[in-house]
């Protein structure tokens, strides 16, 4: 019954996603990239990313503040995670090299979804395989719970049939938030690292 719940609570998430609001995203300014004609956006009144406050990949607290100014471009995934995480890790790095020296003018965050087994060290032996400007952030279960839901990110616990570890589902977007702590653009899965660089130029073009 848990399991039907989470998957009831994703359905909604990703139905208020996608479902209306297309016209509120152009009002808004915000970009829904690479999601094509299936993107219809997020309904007014609908808020997405926010404060938090978390522990980074040194053991230092932080929060959204600590990075206001800069671009921050947010991924939430996990460090046991077999395949879409790494994926989007190495876009995200790529991207960055894109970018060039406007680079700088970005703090690319990986928020777990997984608190039990990312401790800051674990965070910071895993961001640095991909690029040392990654930065790793955890929490308490209710820090990581708090900031997932201001994110609209679905996560869950799942352990495979006859294992005695566990995975985690867990959706996959990647959001670019405004040096003002507002969403400018959300990145569906599988964006190329060409497009990403891209358009976060465009952003900060504009911006």
């Amino acid at each position: 019954m848990l399991r039907l719940t989470r998957w009831i609570s994703l359905g909604l998430v990703v139905a208020t996603l996608l479902a209306w609001g297309g016209f509120w995203l152009r009002r808004s300014g915000i970009d829904l990239v690479g999601l094509g004609t299936a993107a219809v956006g997020i309904p007014t009144g609908v808020s997405v990313g926010g404060p938090f406050a978390l522990t980074d990949d040194h053991g230092r607290a932080v929060t959204d503040a600590s990075y206001r100014g800069r671009w921050m471009l947010v991924y939430f995934g996990y460090t046991f995670c077999p395949d879409v995480c790494p994926t989007e890790l190495q876009t995200i790095a790529a991207a960055l090299d894109r970018l060039g020296p406007q680079a700088a003018q970005v703090a690319p965050l990986f928020i777990t979804v997984d608190p039990e087994r990312d401790t800051p060290a674990a965070l910071a032996d895993y961001v640095k395989l991909f690029d040392d400007r990654l930065i790793g952030l955890t929490g308490t279960p209710a820090q990581i719970a708090g900031v997932t839901r201001a994110y609209r990110v679905y996560y869950a616990k799942v352990t495979p049939k006859d294992s005695t570890s566990y995975l985690m589902d867990h959706s996959s977007f990647i959001y670019l938030i405004g040096p003002d702590g507002r969403l400018s653009a959300l990145f569906r899965p599988g964006q190329t690292a060409a497009e990403l660089a891209d358009a976060i130029r465009a952003r900060m073009a504009t911006s």
